[in-house]
């Protein structure tokens, strides 16, 4: 596997390296992307390969869930088996943000 390291800042975005990052996802591999708090390592969630790839480079076992961020509310409906009123309500009044649900997935999903 080859590794590239591609450092943004927030005062000097390159479109270019988050296209790039896109692609490596959208190919199967892994990105490393700062969020509010941490770094991440990130996949394409809906790929079972990809995510595999996650847990293996973590040492993460297999039943400790990872985190999925989307960009659009419409995103989680495929992914979730249920949206509680009160968890649209606090969607409607919040978004966007850093927001964490939890929800049990769609079985298509594992």
């Amino acid at each position: 596997m080859d590794t590239k390291v591609k450092l943004l800042d927030e005062e000097n975005i390159d479109a270019d390296i988050i296209e790039e990052a896109g692609s490596v996802i959208k190919e199967g591999g892994l990105v490393v992307f700062p969020t509010e708090t941490v770094y991440g390592l990130g996949a394409n969630a809906l790929d079972a390969s990809a995510v595999r790839k996650i847990f293996q480079a973590k040492g993460r076992p297999q039943d400790n869930p990872l985190i999925v961020h989307i960009s659009d509310m419409e995103e989680i409906e495929p992914l979730v088996r249920y949206i509680s009123p009160a968890a649209r309500k606090f969607m409607d009044a919040f978004w966007p943000g850093p927001r964490t649900f939890k929800y049990r997935y769609k079985d298509a999903i594992q």
